[in-house]
């Protein structure tokens, strides 16, 4: 009962030549395999693009991450800098013990 059997189909079949007409058959069917190749393609196109994304957003991760690291090393020596700086002032300001 829930599934449909040989005769079922050939029921279907014939409904749909009567809806149709043999001559629409031939038609649709081509219908449907142009747009279902159309929507394989676009699908294909879609994860193309996508690697591409994915790829160019990779390349910039890449770029702001190295100039991250130079910006962090360059504070970094600026802090070592600036430290320097502060300690020379610091002794240069002490007063002479004799």
């Amino acid at each position: 009962m829930g599934t449909m059997s040989v005769w079922h189909w050939v029921v279907v079949f014939l409904v749909i030549v009567l809806l149709f007409g043999a001559k629409k058959i031939p038609e649709l069917a081509k219908g449907l395999g142009s747009g279902i190749k159309t929507f394989k393609k676009e699908l294909e196109d879609d994860d193309k693009n996508a690697e591409q994304t994915t790829a160019k957003t990779e390349k910039k991760d890449s770029v702001n991450q190295n100039e991250n690291k130079k910006a962090h090393v360059e504070l970094i020596e600026a802090e070592v800098v600036d430290s320097n700086y502060n300690a020379k002032q610091k002794e240069a300001l002490k007063p002479e013990k004799n």
